[in-house]
C-alpha cells in the first residue's frame, strides 16, 4: 500500500482523535468570531439554570414549609413559584434559538463556500483526476446533516451544563448528603459513557468505510460483468464481494457490541441514582433531611437531571460523531482517490463499465502458439443460415497452428453448428441455426444493423453466452461450460469499453502476459503506434492514472495488451469506435498481421473492406464472403455501404 492510501485507511479506521486534532483549529477561529453569540447564549442558559433550581426548590419548600406545616396557603404558593419557573422555559427556549441561529447558519455558509472551492478548484485548472463527483453529496447531504447535528449538540450541551448546575446547586441547597448519594451512580454512568465515546467513534467508521468498500465493489461489479466474464475473473470478484460482506458484519458485529455498552452506561446514569437515592432514604432520614428535600431531589432527578443526560449521552452518540465524521470530510485534508479505490479493494478507473481488475492468479498464461494467416479469400466458403462453410480439406494450403500435430492444421478457428439463440421461450430468436467456420489466420468482419446480434455472436464465441442450441467451438473445442481459466486461453474479447487500470503502463501491456520481454513490449508499442502516448505518459514503466485517459487512447492501450496475447483469437466488439478512422486502420492491420485468427464487429466501412471475408447479419439470412461477393449478394450490406459512404454503393 502506498503512504498516500495507508493514510487514506487511517482516516477510515482510527479512533477520531485524528480528526479532532484536524478540526480543532478551525473550530476554535470559528468560535473565536463570534464570541457575542456565545456569550447571549450562556446569559440565555443562566435563566434556564435559575429555572432548574426553582422548580426542584419549589416542591421541597412547599412540603416542609406548606403542606408538611399545616400552612397550605404558603404550600401552594411555593407550587406557583415552581410553575412559574416551568413557564419561563418558553421564553427561555425562544432566546436561546434566537441566538443559536447566529451560530448554525455561518457554519453553514462556511462549511457550502469550503466545498465549492474544493470542488471547483480542481475542476477549473484542469488537474488531474477530472471533477470530483462526491461534491453534490457535500454540498447538500452532508453540510445539512452537519448543521444539523451542530445545532443539536449545541443545544444539549449547553443544557445538560446549566440545568445540571442549577440540579445539584439544588441538591445542595436541600442538604449536602443528598450530593453524596446521587453523585457516585451519576459519575460513574458518565464516565462509562464518556469511555466507549472514542472505540465507538472507530468502530462506526470502519463500518461506514466497510459498508462504502461493499457498495462500491457492488456497483463496479454491476458495471463490470461482461469484462468480468470475458476475463475469467467472476469468481475473484466474488470472492473479494464474500470478503467485504464478512468485514462488513464483522464491523457491524463491533458496533453493536460497543453500543451495548453504551446502553448499559444510559442505564447506569439514568437510573442508578434514582434507585440509590430509595435505597438510601433511612439513611438520609437519619441524618436530617427531610420528607420535602427528599421529594425535590427526587423532582430534580426525574424533570431535570436525569432528562438533559439521557438527552447529552444520545446526542453525543449520535450527532456528535456524525458532526465529527462529516466535518473531517468536507473540511479535513482532501483524500487521494487512488487511497480511497485502492480501500475499497478496486482499481482506479474500476468507475468505468468494463473495469474490474483481477488478481494475478486468473491472468491467463500462454497456453496457445498463435497460426500464421492465409492469403485473402483462402480457406474459407460462404456462410448461410442453414449452410455450413468448407474447411480446407487435406490437399489444401492449411496452416500449420504453431507446432501442432499436421492433423489439428485442419481445426476451424472458430465454428459454429447450427447455433441458435433467444432470450426467452417465447421469443424470436437472435441467431437462427447459424452455421460458420472461420479457418486459422482469418480476418473476419462482422456487420449489421444496431441490435441485430453481431455482440451476441461474439459472446457465444468467447463463451460468456451460452447458445439456446447448437455447438460452439473455437480451435476445435467446445466452449460452453468451458472453465474462465481454458476461456482465457482460447481467445481474448474487447468491448467498446477498454479495461484499464491503475498501476504502470507496462503492468497494463502485459496484463495477458506477464512474462513479455521488453523486446516483445516495444514490437506491441511500436505495430500500433502507441509510442507518442508512452512517451506523453513518461514511459512503460510510468504511473498510469485510468481517469487522465480519453476513450480513444484506453481503447489504443487494451489493442496493444490484445496484440500481446497468446490466445490464438482476437474478438473485437467494436473495440475501434473510439479511434479516429486512421488510428483504427493502423490497429487493425496490425492485428491482422499478428499470428492468428481476427474477428471484428465492424465500426466502418473500411474495417469490413479489410477483412478477408465479410458476415451480414440481417435478422432473418446471413450472407459471408469477400467483400465484392457480399455487396453482390447482400442488399443490406449495399444499403450499409451507402450509408457509410454517404450515397449509393457500387460494385467495384
Amino acid at each position: 500500500m502506498t503512504r498516500r492510501a495507508a493514510s487514506a485507511d487511517t482516516r477510515e479506521t482510527d479512533d477520531g482523535s485524528g480528526a479532532v486534532r484536524r478540526l480543532a483549529p478551525p473550530a476554535r477561529r470559528f468560535l473565536a468570531r463570534r464570541s457575542g453569540v456565545l456569550v447571549r447564549l450562556a446569559l440565555w442558559s443562566l435563566a434556564e439554570t435559575g429555572q432548574a433550581f426553582l422548580v426542584g426548590y419549589g416542591v421541597a419548600q412547599a412540603v416542609d414549609q406548606g403542606f408538611l406545616a399545616g400552612d397550605t396557603r404558603r404550600g401552594l404558593l411555593w407550587l406557583t413559584v415552581a410553575l412559574v419557573a416551568v413557564l419561563l422555559g418558553a421564553p427561555v427556549i425562544r432566546g436561546v434559538f434566537a441566538q443559536l441561529a447566529g451560530l448554525t447558519e455561518p457554519l453553514r455558509d462556511g462549511l457550502v463556500r469550503h466545498a465549492v472551492d474544493r470542488s471547483l478548484g480542481p475542476a477549473a485548472a484542469g488537474g488531474p483526476g477530472g471533477t470530483d463527483r462526491a461534491a453534490v453529496s457535500r454540498l447538500t447531504n452532508q453540510v445539512e446533516i452537519a448543521r444539523d447535528s451542530f445545532a443539536g449538540l449545541v443545544l444539549t450541551l449547553r443544557s445538560f451544563v446549566f440545568t445540571a448546575a442549577g440540579a445539584l446547586l439544588g441538591l445542595l441547597s436541600l442538604h449536602p448528603s443528598l450530593l453524596v448519594v446521587v453523585l457516585p451512580p451519576l459519575s460513574l454512568g458518565l464516565g462509562l459513557f464518556l469511555v466507549t465515546l472514542r472505540p465507538m467513534a472507530a468502530a462506526q467508521r470502519r463500518a461506514l468505510a466497510a459498508d462504502e468498500a461493499l457498495g462500491d465493489h457492488a456497483a463496479r461489479s454491476r458495471a463490470a460483468l461482461r469484462d468480468l466474464t470475458a476475463c475469467g475473473t467472476g469468481p475473484a470478484a466474488a470472492r473479494r464481494g464474500a470478503e467485504l460482506i464478512e468485514g462488513a458484519a464483522a464491523a457491524a458485529r463491533v458496533l453493536a457490541g460497543w453500543a451495548a455498552v453504551r446502553t448499559a452506561a444510559l442505564g447506569v446514569a439514568g437510573h442508578l441514582p434514582v434507585l440509590a437515592l430509595l435505597l438510601a432514604v433511612p439513611w438520609l432520614r437519619g441524618r436530617g433531611v427531610t420528607a420535602g428535600a427528599l421529594l425535590g431531589a427526587f423532582t430534580y432527578l426525574v424533570q431535570s437531571l436525569l432528562p438533559a443526560l439521557h438527552t447529552l449521552m444520545t446526542a453525543l452518540g449520535a450527532a456528535g460523531s456524525r458532526l465529527l465524521v462529516v466535518l473531517d470530510r468536507i473540511i479535513g485534508p482532501e483524500r487521494p482517490r487512488a487511497a480511497e479505490q485502492e480501500r475499497a479493494g478496486e482499481p482506479e478507473g474500476a468507475g468505468e463499465p468494463g473495469s474490474v481488475r483481477a488478481p494475478a492468479a486468473t491472468r491467463p498464461e500462454p497456453a496457445l502458439a498463435a497460426a500464421p494467416r492465409p492469403a485473402p479469400g483462402a480457406g474459407g466458403a460462404a456462410v448461410t443460415a442453414r449452410a455450413t462453410a468448407a474447411i480446407p480439406g487435406p490437399g489444401d494450403d492449411a496452416p500449420n497452428l504453431g507446432g501442432r500435430p499436421a492433423d489439428r492444421a485442419r481445426t476451424a478457428a472458430v465454428e459454429l453448428r447450427s447455433v441458435t439463440l433467444s432470450y426467452g421461450v417465447r421469443a424470436e430468436p437472435v441467431l437462427d441455426s447459424l452455421d460458420l467456420c472461420v479457418a486459422p489466420g482469418e480476418h473476419l468482419a462482422v456487420v449489421g444493423p444496431s441490435g441485430i446480434g453481431k455482440s451476441t455472436l461474439t459472446r457465444l464465441i468467447a463463451g460468456t453466452l451460452a447458445p439456446s442450441g447448437g455447438e460452439v467451438r473455437v480451435d476445435g473445442r467446445e466452449v460452453t461450460g468451458r472453465p474462465p481459466a481454458e476461456l482465457a486461453a482460447l481467445r481474448v474479447l474487447m468491448p467498446q469499453e477498454a479495461y484499464v487500470f491503475s498501476g504502470t503502463l507496462s503492468d497494463n501491456l502485459t496484463y495477458l502476459r506477464p512474462g513479455a520481454s521488453r523486446a516483445d513490449l516495444d514490437a506491441a508499442v511500436d505495430a500500433l503506434g502507441l509510442w507518442p502516448l508512452v512517451e506523453r505518459l513518461g514511459g512503460l514503466d510510468a504511473p498510469l492514472r485510468p481517469a487522465e485517459l480519453s476513450h480513444g487512447e484506453r481503447q489504443l492501450l487494451a489493442l496493444t495488451r490484445a496484440w500481446m496475447s497468446p490466445a490464438p483469437l482476437l474478438l473485437l466488439d467494436e473495440a475501434t469506435c473510439h479511434l479516429d478512422p486512421a488510428a483504427e486502420a493502423r490497429a487493425e492491420e496490425a492485428l491482422a498481421r499478428r499470428p492468428g485468427t481476427l474477428l471484428v464487429v465492424a465500426h466502418r466501412l473500411s474495417s469490413a473492406v479489410r477483412a478477408d471475408r465479410v458476415l451480414v447479419l440481417d435478422g432473418t439470412d446471413a450472407v459471408c464472403g469477400t467483400h465484392d461477393e457480399v455487396l453482390d449478394r447482400s442488399p443490406l450490406y449495399r444499403d450499409l455501404t451507402g450509408h457509410w459512404q454517404g450515397g449509393p454503393a457500387r460494385r467495384r
